[in-house]
C-alpha cells in the first residue's frame, strides 16, 4: 500500500509546488539558484517562532512555493530542491492559500509574520495572492465604516491617511480598488445628516 502511494505521489502532476528550506542546510546564495533557473517563486518570512504540540520551539525554516508554466511531475521538482538542500517537494493544492500561511494570517493561534517579509520572485503578483475574498472585503469595509463612526470621520482623506499609516497591507488597497465608492457615500450621508451639529474646522461633534 505504501508503495503505490508513493507511486501515485511520484506520478502528480501539477503547476505550484512547495517545499521547506533550513538555514542551517540551504546553500547560502540558495535564493540565487531559484533566481537563475527564471521560475516563479514565493518565500516566506523565516519561521522562527513556530512551536510543536509540546510547546518547543520549532526548527528555523523558510516556507518556499514553486510556480511553473506547467504541470511538473515530482522528480523533476526533486531535481530543483535538491539543489538547496530541500526536504522532499510537496504538492500546492491553493497558492492563495499557502501565501496567506506563510504569514500564518488564517492561524491566530500560531505565531504571526509580517506580510511585507513576504518575497515574490520571477514575476508573481504577490497583491493578487493576497487579495481577500468576497466574505474577508465585506468584513475589512465593515471595519471600516466602524471606524468612521467612532471617529466621526467626515472626510474621505482623512480615512485614506490612517489606512495608509496604519493599515495599508488591507484597507488601503480594497480603498483604491474597490470599495471607495460605498465609503465616500456613507461618509457623505453623515456629514450631510449631522452637518449642523459638526464643527467643520476642527471635524468635532458639537452637543
Amino acid at each position: 500500500m505504501a508503495e503505490k502511494q508513493t507511486k501515485r505521489k511520484k506520478e502528480t502532476r501539477t503547476r505550484n509546488w512547495t517545499c521547506i528550506v533550513y538555514p542551517d542546510s540551504a546553500p547560502e546564495n540558495w535564493v540565487d539558484i531559484l533566481n537563475d533557473m527564471h521560475i516563479e517563486f514565493v518565500i516566506s518570512p523565516l519561521h522562527d517562532q513556530d512551536k510543536n504540540a509540546t510547546g518547543e520551539l520549532k526548527k528555523p525554516h523558510w516556507h518556499v512555493m514553486l510556480m511553473f508554466g506547467g504541470v511538473k511531475t515530482y522528480d523533476q521538482v526533486k531535481e530543483i530542491t535538491d539543489q538547496i538542500n530541500s526536504p522532499r517537494p510537496e504538492r500546492c493544492h491553493n497558492a492563495k492559500a499557502m501565501v496567506r500561511y506563510m504569514a500564518h494570517l488564517d492561524n491566530p493561534d500560531k505565531a504571526q509574520y509580517k506580510i511585507d517579509d513576504i518575497r515574490a520572485y520571477g514575476g508573481v503578483d504577490l497583491q493578487e495572492l493576497l487579495r481577500p475574498t468576497s466574505s474577508e472585503r465585506y468584513s475589512i469595509i465593515r471595519e471600516m465604516i466602524d471606524y468612521v463612526r467612532s471617529e466621526h470621520i467626515i472626510e474621505l482623506q482623512d480615512l485614506i491617511d490612517y489606512a495608509i499609516a496604519e493599515r495599508y497591507d488591507d484597507w488601503f488597497p480594497l480603498l483604491c480598488d474597490s470599495c471607495t465608492y460605498v465609503i465616500n457615500q456613507y461618509i457623505k450621508s453623515i456629514r450631510h445628516r449631522v452637518k449642523p451639529k459638526v464643527d467643520l474646522e476642527t471635524g468635532e461633534i458639537k452637543e
